[in-house]
C-alpha cells in the first residue's frame, strides 16, 4: 500500500473509533489531528471536510461489525446455529464490542435523528443490511426446514435487530452486558418457540 493510502486509511480507521465513541457533534478536526498526528493540512489533503472523512469512517465501521457477524456464522451450516451466533455477537458489549464504542449504526442513528441527512441515510443503509442479512438466515432455515415455512420473515428480521440493538443500547447505558445476555435468552426463547419446527 502507497504511504498516502496508508495515511488516508489511518485517518478513517482513528475517525470511525473517535466517532464512535464522542459521536459527530463532540468530534472536531483537532481529535482527529491529535489521534492521527497529522496536521489539518495533511487531513485536508485527502478530505474536502469532516463531514467526508466522517461519513467514510461510518462505512469503515459498518465494514468491520459486518465481517464480525459473517465471522459470528462462518462456522456454522445450520440456520438455527447461525442465528444464535448472530444474535450473541454483542453479548459482551461493554468489555469486547465489534468495534469500539459499540453498535455504530445505533449510535449515529440517535445522535443524527432530523439534523444529518447524510449520517441518517448512512445509518438507514446500515440497519437495513442488518436486516437483511437476519432475513436471509430465516430464509435459508425456512428452505432446510428448521423454521417454519410460513414466517414473515421480514417482520421477524426486524423484531430480531430491534431486540439485539435495544439490548446493546441499555447494556451500554447501565454498563453492564446482562441486559443484552438477558435480551439475548429470551430472543433465544422466542425462536426455539415460534419460529423453528
Amino acid at each position: 500500500m502507497r504511504k498516502g493510502a496508508e495515511t488516508r486509511e489511518n485517518i478513517i480507521r482513528k475517525t470511525a473509533e473517535l466517532l464512535n465513541v464522542q459521536g459527530y457533534h463532540g468530534l472536531s478536526i483537532s481529535d482527529i489531528m491529535r489521534e492521527t498526528g497529522l496536521q489539518k493540512g495533511s487531513i485536508y489533503n485527502h478530505f474536502q471536510n469532516k463531514d467526508e472523512v466522517v461519513l467514510e469512517a461510518l462505512d469503515y465501521a459498518v465494514d468491520i461489525v459486518n465481517t464480525r457477524f459473517q465471522e459470528a456464522i462462518a462456522g456454522h451450516t445450520r440456520a438455527y446455529d447461525q442465528l444464535i451466533a448472530a444474535i450473541r455477537v454483542y453479548e459482551h458489549v461493554v468489555e469486547a464490542p465489534p468495534f469500539i464504542g459499540g453498535c455504530p449504526v445505533m449510535n449515529i442513528a440517535a445522535e443524527s435523528d432530523d439534523t444529518h441527512e447524510a449520517l441518517t441515510e448512512r445509518a438507514q443503509k446500515g440497519l437495513t443490511a442488518f436486516v437483511a442479512f437476519v432475513s436471509n438466515i430465516l430464509e435459508h432455515g425456512m428452505e432446510t426446514g428448521e423454521f417454519k415455512p410460513d414466517i414473515d420473515k421480514r417482520r421477524v428480521a426486524n423484531f430480531i435487530v430491534t431486540s439485539i440493538e435495544g439490548g446493546v443500547m441499555i447494556s451500554k447505558l447501565f454498563h453492564s452486558n446482562t441486559p443484552i445476555q438477558e435480551n439475548n435468552k429470551l430472543l433465544i426463547d422466542f425462536i426455539m418457540q415460534n419460529i423453528c419446527k
